[in-house]
């Protein structure tokens, strides 16, 4: 059995029609379909993902719970996707990066293999809010792009976003999450990029 843990924020936990196990002990509540998790796993029956997102939490919330969310598991792959909040805020991109950053080499450390994912859009989005977001993405691809190969770079962003119209969402029951097919094409984009960090990490040992 593989053991994956997905670890970030609502559009991990699965917000609105998902609580995740943490939200609502101990096994969450609600749509299980809302939840990249699910469609993992239904692809992947030897697959076991730890559902380990919490609605509203900014990237240094996250981080402050990797050791207890993430590391006790003793994962495969951790699966990160954090920011959103932080941008909705108001905080600077730099701050998220730094975050990101401490949580990358947190997994390297315990030797967990990362799925560095990017922060997804919503259609209330400012502007400037879209720009940070820009930023913070095009930081996690280079910093993949610069480091070794137990880490991957998967684009979400990409995955759930409308045809020509990179900063609104394809399908959204709020205008800020994912419906379930939604979190459907996260799971699809996500998949391969668990399947090659798996193979690299392998590799390394």
């Amino acid at each position: 059995m593989i053991t994956i843990v997905a670890l970030g924020d609502s559009t991990t936990a699965g917000t609105p029609a998902f609580k995740s196990p943490i939200e609502a002990p101990p096994n969450g509540s609600g749509n299980v379909e809302s939840q990249y998790a699910h469609w993992l796993m239904k692809g992947h029956p030897d697959w076991q993902v730890l559902n380990r997102g919490v609605n509203g939490e900014r990237s240094d919330h996250i981080r402050a719970r990797f050791s207890r969310d993430a590391a006790q598991a003793a994962p495969d792959v951790v699966v990160i996707i954090a920011g959103v909040n932080d941008v909705y805020q108001g905080r600077t991109a730099a701050s998220v990066e730094r975050e990101l950053e401490a949580m990358y080499a947190a997994a390297h450390a315990a030797k967990i293999a990362v799925v560095a994912g990017s922060i997804i859009p919503y259609n209330t989005a400012t502007a400037d809010q879209n720009t940070r977001i820009r930023a913070v993405n095009d930081w996690i691809r280079e910093y993949v792009a610069r480091h070794d190969a137990s880490i991957v770079f998967c684009d979400t962003r990409a995955a759930v976003a409308a045809p020509g119209q990179p900063d609104r969402l394809v399908s959204s029951p709020d205008d800020l999450h994912p419906s379930p097919e939604g979190y459907k094409l996260m799971a699809t984009a996500l998949e391969p990029a668990i399947v090659t960090v798996l193979a690299k990490a392998r590799s390394l040992r």
